[in-house]
């Protein structure tokens, strides 16, 4: 299905002047354009975020991101990386990197398990997009999609034992696609398919390469306007983890706690957590503790990791830890707090462009033996859609999966610490979300670390 009913309308921004309706009589072409056009004018993408939050981050002096700017740099992006490895085109199927290619959204976790979007890119051609069934007006509100087809749904939940056969039917649009606007270069990029499907493409003499690596380098440099956009994700994660500590006494549950943040998100426009990452007490150490009905007492250490999808699609991946009730922190507690906002601001400050990965894991400032066991899996990783490349790690951990590579102005790293002891009672978790800029590094994350914990109010 092209979009070309939605011309004259897909540029307006809130507040939007609905389609006249053409009458029950009217015929069901002309009903289909009027249902289209309506539902594509009152798309999240177009309405934008009201006047709650827009209030929040015009309080915070945030100013707007240029979406359309966004869409083309993005587009931009997939395309040098594919002329960089001589690739005709992307077929694309895991729904972040659809969401990079499309700027749209459709049931983002459910699409994660049921793979019925997905977007053929070409190095010198079209966008088409694949969306559920009806769906297609949802990424009508963006100029730089060509077209709009119905996704085919060949996980077995659908499609059930005729999986196989849809498979080649998936197959031999994409390769339709490919021979049409390929320019005759049969090296396609896939980022995430089923073997049915790798089998099926193969089948029409396509050449199939690493479409993971284009996405994620194509994703690794982000532009001022996607910093725009994530400014405000922060901005608004921070505003619901406020309304978290702000809320936290003795005696509720960490899943009371955790649901704030989550209210917090969706109330600002944001779309969802990638995990569950909260735990109190000695539910802290070790790390990756889900969280629970466990309710939190005085004296608590309490940490979470918000890794958060935000407003714009954009990720905020930040961590901290917090005493709870009003007393004081034991020398135990304080220790284990300095150690890892030491490693953290140490860490943060080897950050610049031209400094490689290597460097990074084995310069990098470690823990102390008896917290080693303990160690967070990572010491930087990339964010920016959600956890992206790269992945720095201990340097314990360099030989069995580190690789190299350099920061570059424009990636956005994330820099981690968790410290428990190894055997200990608790554990604290931190982490600050970074920009790499031309002559070094901007923290984006602002929130407070926690003055009792590091000694400075008694």
């Amino acid at each position: 299905m092209n979009t070309e009913h939605f011309g004259r309308h897909r540029r307006k921004i809130m507040p939007v002047e609905l389609p006249s309706h053409p009458g029950d009589q009217a015929d069901y072409a002309t009903l289909s354009a009027y249902a289209s056009e309506k539902a594509t004018l009152l798309n999240r993408h177009v309405l934008g975020y009201g006047e709650f939050v827009e209030g929040e981050w015009a309080a915070l002096g945030l100013d707007a991101p240029d979406l359309e700017a966004i869409r083309k740099y993005r587009l931009g992006r997939i395309r040098q990386q594919l002329g960089a490895r001589d690739l005709g085109a992307a077929i694309l199927c895991d729904p972040l990197n659809v969401r990079y290619a499309t700027d749209s959204t459709n049931m983002q976790v459910w699409s994660t398990h049921n793979a019925v979007r997905y977007t053929f890119v070409a190095l010198e051609g079209p966008v088409v997009a694949f969306d559920f069934h009806n769906c297609e007006h949802l990424s009508a509100h963006n100029l730089l999609v060509d077209e709009m087809r119905h996704g085919i749904p060949w996980f077995y939940f659908e499609a059930g034992p005729r999986s196989a056969e849809l498979a080649v039917k998936w197959a031999d649009e994409l390769a339709d696609l490919v021979r049409t606007h390929g320019g005759g270069n049969s090296r396609i990029a896939v980022d995430k398919v089923r073997r049915e499907g790798v089998t099926a493409l193969e089948a029409h003499g396509l050449q199939l390469h690493d479409g993971e690596e284009v996405m994620e380098l194509a994703r690794a440099i982000k532009c001022p306007d996607e910093i725009k956009a994530m400014r405000r994700s922060i901005a608004s994660c921070e505003a619901a983890m406020r309304e978290m500590e702000e809320a936290l006494v003795p005696g509720m549950t960490e899943w009371d706690l955790w649901s704030l943040l989550h209210a917090g998100n969706i109330r600002r426009g944001g779309e969802w957590i990638e995990t569950h990452l909260l735990s109190s007490g000695p539910r802290t150490n070790p790390w990756f503790q889900e969280a629970s009905s466990r309710e939190i007492e005085a004296g608590d250490l309490l940490a979470f990791d918000t890794d958060l999808v935000g407003p714009y699609g954009m990720c905020c991946d930040i961590s901290r830890t917090w005493l709870c009730g009003d007393g004081q922190p034991t020398n135990e507690q304080r220790a284990l707090y300095q150690m890892a906002s030491d490693q953290i601001e140490a860490n943060m400050k080897m950050l610049a462009p031209g400094r490689s990965f290597r460097e990074l894991s084995h310069d990098g400032t470690s823990l102390p033996e008896d917290y080693l066991a303990n160690r967070y899996s990572v010491l930087f990783h990339g964010v920016g859609l959600c956890d992206e490349y790269p992945a720095v790690p201990y340097p314990s951990d360099w030989e069995s999966g580190g690789y190299d590579g350099v920061l570059e102005p424009g990636m956005v790293v994330c820099v981690e610490s968790y410290v428990g002891r190894h055997g200990g009672h608790e554990g604290v978790k931190l982490e600050d979300q970074v920009l790499i800029t031309e002559s070094g590094y901007e923290c984006l994350s602002t929130y407070p670390l926690d003055e009792r914990l590091l000694g400075r109010r008694f």
